[in-house]
């Protein structure tokens, strides 16, 4: 499901987005490189939505003190899907964070970017098949080539885009329902254009909500060659009551894995985080087994009520399991990171 309207309480609605991350990333594969790449490649960066713009960049230095002196090694933010100006990068917070990324080179930038402007205004699904059909015949395409000028002018060319994220649900206006051919045809004239731009790296992250949704995820897929890293936003919700039943349905987190291992891509985790079942230490601890096991590239816990751990006061029993997993004082989350070997010795009552 969306969560856009959650992510802006107490901000407004036209500036959108930041989140943070990480412990403990290098900086990743390339496009080329699938599961199983040099050991680099397989350290999680962790994450945590914590401010939109620049203050989220502030804000991590004391997310790292939380964590015990965690190394913060990734950064994560949104741009607004208002206008095609925004989308182009207009926000000023893109400075900051393209400085944080720049001051060491093993960082990791990660940027949302919407497909389509107005994209939180409640378009109908008929305008909606039109917008897209336009973008299949490259009527958009400039704006896409102006981000990614924008980015590389920046120093921050090798930004991972999580592209019109959550497109299997009902809300954005880049969803994929409408028309699912023209939804593949459009991200693919956007990675075209933005790949034509001398100096770029980009890699593109797909990121579905977690379960079939509005549509199953796998329906709206773009190619092998136009997506680098296959992501999911997964929330502590319905459908699932338990982790398990997250992880085995229909859509779910081992189909992610599954799917991802058969077309040779990382995962990702842009969004998770508690929800409709409160303070649950059980999913914590299952989640962060399940992201250890199975080595995402990134991975970033929305972090204010009723999601997160950091912000959030009500969670004290998920906070305490997130905090002792990923604490530098615990011998975990360090600045290599952590992988599957980290939860050997994790207690199971």
């Amino acid at each position: 499901m969306s969560h856009r309207g959650r992510w802006l309480a107490g901000a407004c609605a036209s500036t959108v987005a930041a989140a943070l991350l990480v412990t403990g990333g290098a900086l990743a594969t390339s496009p080329q490189d699938g599961p199983g790449g040099d050991s680099a490649d397989t350290e999680v960066a962790v994450g945590a939505y914590l401010h939109y713009a620049t203050p989220g960049v502030e804000k991590m230095q004391e997310l790292s003190r939380w964590l015990g002196g965690t190394e913060l090694r990734a950064g994560h933010t949104y741009l607004p899907g208002d206008t095609w100006a925004n989308i182009e990068g207009a926000p000023d917070s893109l400075r900051s964070w393209a400085q944080w990324r720049n001051e060491s080179a093993d960082r990791l930038f990660v940027l949302n970017v919407p497909m389509l402007e107005r994209n939180e205004a409640g378009v109908p699904d008929g305008e909606v098949a039109e917008l897209l059909r336009a973008g299949a015949r490259g009527e958009y395409d400039h704006h896409f080539r102006q981000l990614a000028e924008r980015l590389v002018g920046l120093g921050v060319p090798d930004t991972v885009i999580v592209l019109g994220w959550e497109m299997n649900g009902f809300n954005y206006t880049h969803r994929c329902r409408p028309d699912p051919e023209n939804w593949k045809g459009y991200w693919r004239r956007i990675v075209a254009a933005m790949r034509s731009v001398e100096g770029q790296q980009f890699r593109f992250d797909f990121a579905p909500n977690r379960g079939s949704d509005n549509i199953p995820w796998t329906t709206c897929y773009p190619g092998d060659d136009v997506v680098d890293i296959i992501g999911m936003d997964s929330y502590d919700q319905e459908p699932g009551r338990t982790f398990d039943e997250q992880v085995t349905q229909p859509y779910g987190l081992q189909h992610q894995v599954d799917f991802a291992k058969a077309h040779g891509k990382r995962i990702s985790y842009p969004e998770w985080g508690l929800f409709r079942h409160g303070d649950n230490p059980e999913y914590m601890q299952g989640m962060l087994a399940w992201i250890a096991e199975h080595e995402p590239l990134y991975h970033s816990i929305t972090d204010y009520c009723p999601h997160g751990v950091w912000q959030c006061s009500q969670n004290p029993r998920s906070a305490q399991v997130f905090r002792e997993f990923l604490s530098a004082r615990q011998g975990r989350g360090g600045p290599g990171g952590f992988g599957r070997g980290d939860f050997e010795a994790w207690p199971t009552d």
